[in-house]
């Protein structure tokens, strides 16, 4: 574990070192409070840090008080401030900036262990916290089978895209894609087949995505894609190369390999046009059962601005 040691005397400096390093932790070491300012605001920054009262540029109050108001993300810095004055008044200060524990100089080394070892205990158990409430908001999210976002959480994505195209008059793409044959797979393999081929096409889906896009499972072996910032003709050329990288390669499952073919069924929402889910949805839907009317492995597309579309 790193342990971040802002002390302006080099004589403690060289105490709490040594017993630290002897101790098993890592350290890291500023002479001032501004250096360890910069120090606290690295990526990897330390979880621990024993934080003088009185430091060069910035003291331990103001160090402390700049570490919590930069904690938003959920990450937790443990600090323990060192000091010479043990007034009750300055432990009050102490606690009201943010600090988590307080030990006054001088201290027995053995006293400094068991505070870094109840600080190291308390960040264990926010680890533990952090990670259980990031496992429950992906169960609430994803797709338990697929690992992609699942249908309510797509229709979100898909809302929060609409709203910014009506904002930056900037045109989403919406892709609805559909297995070919998926029940023939599930007949003819069996049901533990059929999971590894929906598994395996989500895979390709993803990878074939720029960080920004989304894709959901949108029920049983259906997919809902949303590419912001395409139009009609890129969308309809990702769709298309979306739809090679999936039928490329024999999906393999405990019966052999299966080759597996997509349909795909493309919109665009742009201004200014009407562009709520259930109105484009339907469009894709339309375009989709084209695609599948035409042969499959195939994309097409339409238009939400299409009355002729709209008729069919």
């Amino acid at each position: 574990m790193r342990i971040l040691l802002a002390e302006d005397s080099k004589i403690y400096r060289c105490l709490i070192g040594g017993s630290l390093k002897e101790w098993g932790f890592e350290l890291v070491v500023a002479q001032d409070g501004p250096e360890a300012w910069t120090i606290l605001q690295e990526p990897e920054t330390p979880k621990l840090a024993l934080l003088d009262w009185v430091l060069p540029g910035m003291d331990g109050l103001e160090l402390c008080r700049r570490i919590r108001s930069m904690q938003t993300d959920g990450s937790y810095i443990y600090v323990v401030m060192l000091t010479a004055n043990d007034k009750k008044e300055h432990l009050i200060q102490t606690l009201e900036a943010g600090a988590d524990d307080y030990l006054a100089k001088p201290f027995d080394p053995a006293e400094l262990r068991l505070r870094l070892l109840a600080g190291k205990r308390l960040l264990d158990l926010h680890e533990q916290l952090v990670a259980a409430r990031e496992s429950v908001r992906i169960a609430a999210t994803h797709d338990s089978l697929t690992g992609l976002l699942n249908r309510a959480e797509i229709l979100s994505v898909l809302d929060r895209e609409l709203d910014r195209m009506r904002r930056n008059h900037a045109p989403v793409a919406i892709v609805l894609v559909d297995v070919d044959h998926f029940k023939a797979v599930n007949d003819s393999l069996g049901h533990q087949a059929g999971d590894a081929v929906l598994k395996e096409v989500s895979k390709r889906l993803g990878s074939s995505l720029r960080t920004y896009d989304a894709v959901g499972r949108y029920g049983g072996e259906e997919f809902l894609l949303i590419l912001p910032g395409c139009d009609l003709d890129s969308a309809s050329r990702r769709a298309r190369e979306i739809k090679e990288i999936v039928g490329r390669e024999p999906i393999p499952t405990h019966c052999g390999t299966r080759s597996v073919t997509i349909s795909a069924g493309v919109t665009v929402a742009e201004s200014p046009h009407p562009a709520n889910p259930q109105f484009v949805l339907e469009i894709a839907d339309k375009a989709l059962y084209m695609a599948k009317g035409n042969g499959r492995n195939r994309v097409e597309t339409m238009l939400p601005c299409d009355q002729a579309v709209l008729s069919r």
